[in-house]
């Protein structure tokens, strides 16, 4: 017999019966484990979404990808990049809250399936202007503002929806965690292969390719089977509705402390997606496929951390994980902006993408944990709000620290501010962590 790490490989003629029956029970734990990993894809609808939403994000990172490279090709200017970026995240932050109240009071499969076929046209539209020449800078901001339009509907509505798909609600925080790892997925495979099209035959196919993306998701969801039995109080007015959510949420000590996390992390580092273009092609001196490879490093690191989440077995203990994992989030910010060399800037970018994905899957788990089904969607948008509607302000800035202080500066200020952030979580978690596991114990989670 051979032992080689924890497998072994077994003489058949040694007629080792206890040895064979460790090798069965072993066997039999890792399929579990894997089962486990996997567990809340075993409900038909989320299955569904799953398959379908996960081809349709490497859709939406290409065309990510695609449309910086052009604005960028089109202007030269950092500032611009900062401003097309503003306009696709702002409507987030005005419509949000309206889009959760909505979530809490409407059919949210149903409001989903009309986000999904605006965005396809949206998309539709930008592959038939820039494959036909006529594309101009002006069109690229109008676009831009109307898919931000339709993710402030879209997002929260699909956070909040995800608990509707899982038949067992024990497994919500495996079905988020799925949700991150499917996404960062997506991440992994859209930037390379954004990255190569446009080499070879520009920027253009990648939106078509995401046009047509989205009849996988559509398709998924119109094959849903489920039954809306949210009780909501629709003799409120959208005022009332509103007001409630934002009292709810801002005088409940942990919700308020995650979602000022999320605000400055997302102010402070989410920018350095905006900044890429830059570093690809005037820092490290490459093409359009080292910005790929850049997007494609960090969504490998996002991919292994919604791993690591989905591999644990309940939310416990992720309060803790949030602000270790932003202070690494902002290390890696720290250091990729003195990276010079190619193959280091793409470790670093993995380790950025491992603290960003693993801090913003942590909080979105507890957030949905904590909150009261009748202000889910409210709460979640309040998420979205400070975690995508936040982050124009953050282009903004950075669009400007880099057009006068240079990239790596701004980049450098951003990850300083995600490192103080955590610090000042870590300040206030042993006040808030008695809340969070009381409502662990209500909800059965011990803690």
């Amino acid at each position: 017999m051979v032992q080689i790490s924890d497998w072994y490989i077994i003489d058949a003629g040694s007629g080792n019966g206890a040895l064979m029956n460790d090798l069965r029970e072993g066997s039999l734990l890792r399929i579990s484990y894997l089962r486990g990993m996997f567990r809340a894809l075993s409900s038909r609808n989320y299955r569904l979404f799953f398959i379908g939403q996960g081809i349709s994000l490497i859709g939406t990172w290409m065309q990510r990808v695609a449309l910086s490279w052009l604005v960028y090709r089109l202007t030269g200017s950092e500032m611009i990049l900062g401003a097309v970026s503003f306009l696709s995240l702002f409507p987030v932050f005005v419509f949000a809250s309206l889009a959760g109240v909505l979530a809490d009071r409407f059919n949210r499969l149903h409001l989903l399936i009309l986000t999904q076929v605006l965005a396809m046209i949206q998309a539709g539209v930008l592959a038939y202007l820039v494959m036909s020449g006529h594309i101009t800078v002006t069109q690229i901001m109008i676009l831009a503002s109307v898919l931000g339009l339709v993710n402030a509907f879209d997002t929260p509505t699909r956070q909040a929806f995800t608990v509707e798909m899982i038949d067992n609600k024990a497994h919500l925080g495996n079905a988020i965690a799925l949700n991150s790892a499917m996404f960062n997925g997506a991440r992994l495979i859209g930037p390379t292969l954004a990255g190569l099209l446009i080499s070879l035959l520009g920027e253009g196919p990648c939106f078509l390719i995401n046009a047509l993306s989205f009849l996988t998701v559509i398709t998924a969801l119109l094959l849903m089977r489920l039954t809306d039995a949210r009780t909501v109080r629709r003799s409120q007015n959208l005022i009332q509705s509103l007001r409630e959510g934002f009292g709810y949420a801002f005088h409940f000590p942990p919700i308020r402390n995650i979602l000022v996390l999320l605000m400055v992390v997302s102010v402070g580092g989410m920018s350095y997606i905006v900044l890429m273009p830059v570093f690809a092609k005037d820092i490290l001196h490459g093409q359009a496929s080292t910005l790929g490879f850049l997007m494609g490093s960090a969504g490998a690191g996002a991919l292994a951390g919604a791993v690591y989440l989905a591999a644990r077995q309940d939310v416990v203990g992720l309060e803790k994980v949030v602000p270790f994992m932003s202070g690494l989030f902002g290390l890696g910010l720290i250091a990729f902006a003195f990276s010079r060399v190619l193959w280091l800037s793409m470790g670093l970018m993995t380790l950025v993408g491992f603290g960003m994905m693993v801090q913003m899957a942590s909080s979105n788990t507890i957030l949905q944990t904590i909150s009261d089904e009748d202000k889910r969607g409210r709460v979640m948008s309040f998420y979205v709000m400070c975690f995508m509607g936040m982050a124009p302000l953050g282009s903004l800035v950075a669009g400007f620290l880099a057009e006068h202080l240079g990239a790596p500066t701004a980049l450098l200020i951003g990850g300083c501010a995600c490192l103080a952030a955590a610090c000042g979580f870590a300040w206030q978690l042993p006040r808030i962590l008695p809340i969070i596991q009381g409502k662990y114990r209500e909800k059965g989670l011990g803690g």
